[in-house]
């Protein structure tokens, strides 16, 4: 029986991370936001949903759903040219495809997600992608994953997360599934440490963690 191993996209994937800045940029300016915003502020809230980083970023209550609007407007155009496979995305997805069953699990719109992965040439390797609009419940939360792998009509127990930050760590651990940690994306190794999980450098050393040792 094999494996299933789920993927996150940003920072574990893919870099979207200009596309993503160009785009917050380009909500604030529309809608004449105040105050002062640097990149920094920007990318230490990548990973959860957009109304949720509009909110921490000091936007106004009655605006936010206007600023995820102008977001995804802008997002959608700039999205292919400003978005990148990070190093070693390809062979992880190729290793991982010949020894388990592969899924995404990511708090993007699924829409723009599978435009993109089709875009790079590889979402036929996965059997199924959950975004923002499956789910009403985002990472941290379980749901993700758990819709993720009903549609996959998993049978295995040796179900498996690959993710760059802390909420696809927390996802996985409430969800009752292993997960790896890697450092190609937004959190570094002392976030990614809160929970007990593997940490490894990129995708490519997770999924070859995974097939060759993690074996229960």
């Amino acid at each position: 029986m094999k494996k299933i191993v789920l993927f996150d996209l940003d920072g574990t994937l893919i870099d979207s991370t200009e596309a993503i800045l160009e785009s917050f940029y380009h909500s604030l300016d529309m809608l004449n936001h105040t105050h002062e915003l640097d990149d920094a502020a920007i990318k230490a809230l990548i990973g959860h949903p957009l109304d949720v980083m509009f909110t921490r970023l000091g936007c106004e209550t009655d605006k936010i759903d206007a600023h995820v609007s102008a977001y995804k407007e802008h997002y959608r155009i700039i999205s292919r040219a400003k978005t990148f496979l990070l190093p070693y995305s390809i062979e992880a997805i190729e290793e991982a495809s010949k020894e388990a069953r592969l899924g995404i699990v990511t708090t993007k719109t699924a829409h723009y997600s599978r435009e993109l992965m089709e875009h790079f040439g590889l979402m036929h390797y996965f059997e199924v992608l959950i975004g923002h609009e499956n789910v009403q419940n985002h990472k941290p939360h379980p749901d993700p994953i758990h819709k993720a792998l009903e549609e996959m009509n998993h049978l295995s127990e040796d179900v498996w997360m690959i993710g760059d930050t802390r909420l696809d760590l927390e996802a996985s651990q409430r969800a009752g599934i292993d997960a790896v940690g890697v450092l190609s994306g937004y959190d570094n190794f002392e976030q990614l440490s809160t929970f007990n999980f593997i940490i490894k450098d990129n995708s490519l050393e997770a999924v070859r963690y995974i097939i060759k040792e993690g074996i229960k």
